[in-house]
């Protein structure tokens, strides 16, 4: 058995792989045969999922695509652990009545040698997100101690729901005291993205984590922060996946943050943003925000208005946002979501990569886009939205962004402000 083969489902639940047929991935709705510079062996804390009405694909002997069409066989999917980058979709045959898919990032499966093979890249260090320091037996008792400390804080009941029932690391680190720790603060939003994790009423899929229902203050804020940021490489977050926009909340975030300058100027704060205001942005950076990171789905305007849906801004203030931050030496990132078929064009990679010109940043957090591909694709036909151009694969759109900017950083995860530094404009000229 010299190829990598063809895992599936059985109607047990079992996996299984086809001898015969040769594991394809998917980039975008093109089908690509998996080679070993493609698959990784699994790594430890990836999940597999089995894919409902979605048929097992894969290439015959003969060179063509064939289906596994037996009764309850259905392709198989992972999701990746922290730290790792998507490089093809699971590929597949949909049957009509196959249901939309949670929002996970689906990952092409394969067998080859007695193991699983996934199709991806390592692209950060994953230790600090490792799985087997979370969810520990300690972690109730940590959490039952510091809702007895603050008895009060609404913020900190919020974070006992999403570490202990969501499982959400940013809120277990609040417990552990450790590390990147999320505070939210916003209930309400300024854009609908296709994809949002916490909207309370969905129109794509069910979220998979309730929203904020009230408005912290600042005092809550501190009450959390301050015995966070006691080590260098603590980080306390604004912008969780709990929540809507923190810029929403600027004025909250804004004295919180002054508060806890005037007591510490340990560890780092940073905001996960739309960056839809820059001048509420431009603030908290005179206050002391050290680090932000901005998501982005397209460096095209229609394609960004397509997917996160804005109101009352578009991607010149996300660029304008950029430029303010950088100003005050505050460290920017993009939050790259990536999907394949669609960040790996010829033409979005040409804009993106104009974008950054225009626009430099320090880092891009390449991050797993959790959505169905197949509603995506739905969704852009019914927009009339057709991305042009090649495709480039995700591996080969990373190492274009490496060479035309080598001062930028590329990973996964948000940094202390120890770790990076603001890059000058000469650092991200195209080389």
């Amino acid at each position: 058995m010299e190829d990598f083969k063809v895992v599936y489902a059985t109607a047990q639940g079992e996996m299984a792989f086809d001898p015969e047929l040769t594991a394809v991935g998917a980039d975008g709705e093109e089908y690509w045969e998996l080679t070993a510079a493609d698959l990784i062996p699994l790594p430890a804390g990836a999940t597999l999922f089995s894919l409902p009405g979605r048929l097992p694909l894969g290439l015959s002997a003969q060179g063509e695509m064939e289906t596994i069409a037996e009764k309850g066989f259905t392709a198989v999917a992972a999701i990746l652990p922290q730290g790792y980058t998507r490089l093809f979709l699971p590929a597949y045959e949909r049957t009509p009545a196959a249901p939309r898919l949670p929002l996970f990032g689906y990952t092409a499966v394969a067998f080859k040698d007695e193991k699983l093979w996934v199709a991806a890249c390592r692209t950060d260090d994953p230790e600090k997100w490792d799985p087997r320091f979370y969810n520990t037996p300690e972690l109730s008792e940590l959490v039952r101690e510091k809702l007895a400390r603050y008895p009060s804080n609404r913020i900190l009941r919020q974070l006992a729901r999403c570490a202990e029932e969501y499982h959400c690391f940013t809120a277990q680190n609040i417990f552990y005291g450790r590390w990147e720790g999320g505070i939210p603060v916003s209930p309400v939003c300024n854009a609908r993205c296709l994809g949002c994790i916490s909207k309370q009423v969905s129109e794509c899929c069910p979220a998979p984590q309730s929203r904020i229902s009230f408005r912290p203050t600042a005092g809550e804020v501190v009450e959390i922060a301050l015995p966070h940021l006691t080590t260098e490489e603590a980080i306390i977050s604004f912008g969780q996946g709990c929540e809507g926009e923190p810029l929403l909340a600027g004025a909250v975030i804004k004295e919180a943050i002054t508060s806890l300058r005037q007591k510490t100027e340990a560890g780092t704060v940073n905001i996960n943003t739309n960056a839809g205001l820059p001048e509420v942005l431009e603030d908290l950076a005179v206050a002391g925000l050290n680090t932000a990171r901005i998501s982005l789905f397209s460096a095209d305007p229609e394609y960004y208005r397509f997917y996160h849906q804005p109101r009352g801004y578009g991607l010149d203030q996300v660029g304008e946002a950029i430029n303010r931050l950088r100003r005050h030496a505050v460290f920017v990132s993009l939050n790259l979501l990536t999907m394949p078929g669609f960040t790996d064009r010829e033409s979005q990679v040409e804009q993106l990569f104009a974008f950054l010109r225009k626009y430099p940043v320090g880092m891009i957090q390449i991050r797993n886009l959790n959505f169905d591909p197949d509603y995506l694709w739905a969704q852009m036909r019914r927009a009339q939205l057709a991305p042009a151009g090649e495709l480039l694969g995700i591996a080969g759109f990373l190492s274009e962004l490496r060479k035309e900017f080598p001062g930028l950083l590329v990973g996964n995860y948000s940094r202390s402000r120890g770790d990076v530094r603001t890059p000058a404009p000469s650092d991200l000229d195209r080389k």
